[in-house]
């Protein structure tokens, strides 16, 4: 069994923001696939279950705000029975360049609070997904990640969302 958990924050006025990438992009993945977005409630989470390649496989996004993603994510594992090394983490990288896209088996969490949270949770040993938008000089960060994403740079992400997609591919098989 796998655990594909997108990062982002949940709300309307969150919607279309750079913090959502995670949740983009894992909806994106349901939809390549053609599987319903049925999602049940968990206490910090809503989940799907389903089968990707021949194996069950949870699909989740955080109903908890991101700087406590790790609440999220540890609750599905102990409710599922899911091993870290089974746990695949998609979020957005403003250190990255926009629309590039990186997969790793483990690191660090970086500058990125929802990672850290989850780092701080479960520890390191899970997979990672990650989508750039690229820092702006002279913006804070906070402002930045709860932007909305121009219609120009939703262009890029929405290219960039075929590789992001085959990477959590990779990832399943």
């Amino acid at each position: 069994m796998k655990l594909l958990v997108g990062l982002g924050n949940i709300g309307s006025a969150y919607e279309n923001t750079y913090h959502n990438l995670g949740f983009y992009i894992v909806d994106a993945f349901l939809d390549k696939n053609n599987i319903p977005k049925d999602f049940k409630q968990l206490k910090h989470s809503h989940y799907l279950k389903t089968t990707f390649n021949k194996q069950t496989l949870i699909v989740a996004k955080p109903t908890t705000f991101m700087n406590a993603s790790g609440k999220a994510v540890l609750e599905l594992m102990q409710k599922f029975k899911i091993k870290k090394e089974d746990v695949i983490i998609v979020f957005d990288d403003f250190d990255m360049e926009l629309g590039k896209v990186r997969y790793r088996e483990s690191g660090s969490a970086g500058t990125h609070n929802g990672m850290r949270s989850i780092v701080a949770a479960i520890g390191e040993g899970f997979k990672r997904v990650k989508m750039g938008f690229g820092r702006e000089k002279n913006v804070n960060l906070l402002h930045l990640v709860l932007k909305k994403i121009p219609a120009k740079e939703q262009k890029i992400i929405d290219e960039s969302l075929v590789e992001a997609i085959e990477k959590i591919e990779q990832c399943l098989c």
